[in-house]
């Protein structure tokens, strides 16, 4: 039987009502799926990993990528029972998806308590005028280590 949009975006929210009702934490799931079959699912793991980062979608990238030995997700699309955050977003970039479907707005988020609105305008702010300070030290000794990079014949680039 073949599987359509619908039925791996109500897998994804049904993760997310299991992690949420298990405690692993908030109510957000996700699924990878590759050639019409779902190669890794992950749902939020905040609070019960000790893992700011352990939002739905990531836990589902890095354990796509385990499970298909490679570093990028080319030709899958990720279903997400919510809008994926900036750090989310910002990662199913890197993996290279095809593809998101989501089915929660990130209003509908911020209704419940998640609200990234924030991120969304410290992002764009100059490094000076946003709210985490930062500063850059040690600039032309860590150059050396990307000029390396540059120059090293057997890297592998992503």
């Amino acid at each position: 039987m073949q599987r359509d949009d619908q039925d791996f975006m109500r897998q994804a929210i049904a993760l997310s009502r299991r992690g949420m009702a298990g405690g692993a934490g908030g109510p957000f799931g996700a699924v990878v799926v590759l050639d019409g079959q779902v190669v890794a699912e992950g749902w939020n793991q905040v609070t019960s990993a000790n893992d700011p980062t352990a939002h739905a979608e990531i836990v589902a990238i890095r354990r796509a990528c385990a499970a298909l030995g490679r570093f990028e997700l080319k030709g899958a699309t990720v279903y997400t029972s919510c809008e994926p955050c900036p750090m989310c977003l910002a990662a199913l970039y890197w993996a290279r998806v095809d593809a998101v479907v989501y089915a929660n707005d990130r209003a509908q988020a911020a209704e419940i308590g998640f609200d990234d609105e924030w991120l969304y305008r410290e992002v764009p702010k100059p490094i000076e005028a946003r709210s985490l300070p930062m500063r850059r030290l040690l600039g032309a000794e860590a150059l050396e280590v990307f000029r390396d990079w540059a120059a090293k014949p057997d890297k592998v680039p992503y």
